[in-house]
């Protein structure tokens, strides 16, 4: 067993940084979201195993960089540039854009938000009472609905989608 970890681990980090490295780059240039988000964020978290394995390996080296300055400052300048990343921007939105569409449309009134899927307030009202919600009125908002009905966001979207799918 360990002669497969001293054989693979290093070839399999490779493999799986380059993977990591041009999916990251495709996706800071926008380019095929769709097919490399998924893939970064998963085979990234792949990457851990082998990456391990390699450090287990390697334990002395390591041990050996950990006394020196160089990795201490290696470390400490990443974390550094890091930590911008980690605080909020205040821009309000954070995530795929159809989230934040999806939380500006639960944050609505039923009867703004009605005639984008063809009804009037009064209608998706009904039609989202008689879905067991808690509805006040037209003028209540999604979310606040799903708060007096004691339903999740995602509650109250699916009964939207079914009220309105007709």
């Amino acid at each position: 067993m360990n002669d497969l970890f001293n054989r693979y681990a290093t070839p399999f980090i490779t493999g799986l940084f380059l993977v990591s490295l041009i999916s990251g780059v495709a996706l800071f240039f926008h380019v095929g979201q769709s097919t490399f988000h998924e893939m970064h964020e998963i085979l990234s978290m792949v990457l851990i195993v082998p990456f391990a394995l390699h450090v287990w390996k390697n334990w002395r080296s390591v041990t050996n960089y950990i006394k020196r300055a160089p990795m201490w400052i290696a470390l400490v300048v990443s974390l550094l540039i890091s930590i911008p990343f980690a605080i909020p921007s205040g821009e309000g939105r954070s995530g795929p854009p159809q989230f934040a569409l999806a939380r500006a449309v639960m944050q609505g009134k039923i009867a703004d938000v009605a005639p984008v899927f063809g009804t009037d307030g009064a209608t998706l009202a009904a039609k989202l009472s008689a879905a067991g919600l808690n509805v006040t009125g037209p003028d209540q908002t999604l979310a606040a609905v799903g708060t007096a009905s004691g339903k999740p966001t995602e509650a109250v979207a699916a009964a939207l989608l079914a009220a309105t799918a007709q």
